[in-house]
């Protein structure tokens, strides 16, 4: 079995430390997604897997096998990368068992295993050609056949469309999602683009500074994430945030009217400030001659985006489906179904419950 397991691992440079004790469990088969904004050391926490960044501190074991100090070509990983990193002189099928080459397999092995690569990636038509006379999203596809060729244990994936235009990405998460049907090997997959964590994991690991903020699948963070980073985070375009105040049982809104949520959540004392979570699809607007001003509508089809300023100068965004879109500069009332509110501290800003 190749589950992959973090105990209190830990990367420093010098007195810098970036990856903050981090314990995770990855299981065999799963397709786990590290997630979250520049800096926040999902690709570092994806080199120490790889063995390409030393562990400062705490182990990591892939399928039970501790490979804290082990060399990078022991580990049983192969890792594809933002860059193809292809020889362009070589052909598609000598790329892609150039690997099992230089580790002296014999050539019938090389052919047999290149070509089951080439048939699930599609690359069948190719194998004679060289990088130059491929498109960015086959050269892609080249990367990751080098690593299925080498029959890994995990494959591990950093940010590997992130060179790709948007027609290509959106084809190439079909290819990756396929592949992961059709081998159901372990992977790893390292996105900024919170879209292709959603569409592809089974699991999401939500990063931020160095820690992990929440762990579970897409859905389980969109409908119950934990705090408001990963509320904001989870989800396109992002949760609104509008301040609240506490009062017995509900929590007044001032940037709507002052409506009143009534929630059993634990709340702060009466009068302290709450933040109110609600997603896009979950507000209503009407045409009103008082209340939030329509900055901007963009019509997208067979849905909309309203950018609003509501009286208290805070700013929210209002998906609507159709063609009735708000003017710009008109103004409009702003209702929400209580159900659908998600309620945050201010000062901690983690979930109330």
């Amino acid at each position: 079995m190749s589950g992959v397991t973090l105990s209190k691992a830990v990367k420093q440079y010098g007195d810098v430390q970036v990856i903050h004790g981090v314990d995770l469990q990855i299981d065999h088969g799963e397709f786990c997604v590290f997630v979250g904004p520049s800096g926040c050391g999902k690709s570092t926490l994806l080199r120490m897997i790889a063995g390409l960044e030393e562990t400062t501190d705490g182990t990591i074991e892939i399928g039970k096998r501790d490979v804290t100090k082990v060399d990078p070509a022991e580990r049983g990983v192969a890792m594809v990368f933002q860059t193809y990193a292809l020889y362009p002189h070589m052909t598609v099928e000598e790329n892609m068992g150039f690997g099992l080459k230089m580790n002296g397999h014999p050539k019938a092995e090389i052919s047999e295993k290149v070509g089951e690569a080439a048939r699930i990636l599609k690359l069948d038509p190719y194998l004679k050609r060289k990088p130059k006379a491929l498109s960015g999203g086959q050269r892609q596809r080249v990367a990751i056949g080098r690593a299925i060729v080498r029959g890994p244990e995990v494959f591990l994936f950093d940010e590997p469309l992130s060179n790709l235009d948007a027609e290509l990405r959106v084809d190439m998460r079909v290819e990756i999602a396929r592949l992961h049907k059709d081998i159901g090997a372990t992977m790893i997959y390292v996105t900024h683009d919170q879209v292709e964590a959603m569409t592809l994991a089974d699991k999401i690991v939500v990063l931020r500074a160095g820690k992990i903020e929440q762990v579970g699948s897409p859905m389980q963070l969109y409908s119950d994430p934990d705090n408001k980073f990963v509320a904001g985070f989870i989800g396109s375009p992002s949760m609104n945030f509008v301040e609240g105040l506490a009062e017995e049982g509900a929590v007044s809104v001032p940037a709507f009217d002052g409506t009143k949520v009534s929630t059993s959540v634990a709340l702060p004392a009466a009068g302290q400030k709450v933040l109110v979570g609600l997603r896009p699809q979950h507000l209503l607007i009407e045409p009103a001659s008082e209340g939030a001003k329509v900055d901007l509508s963009e019509q997208l089809g067979g849905v909309a985006y309203s950018y609003l300023v509501c009286p208290t100068g805070e700013r929210v965004i209002v998906e609507t489906k159709g063609e009735d879109v708000p003017v710009s500069d008109g103004t409009v009332s702003v209702t929400f179904d209580p159900a659908n509110a998600f309620f945050f501290d201010a000062n901690t800003e983690q979930r109330l419950r």
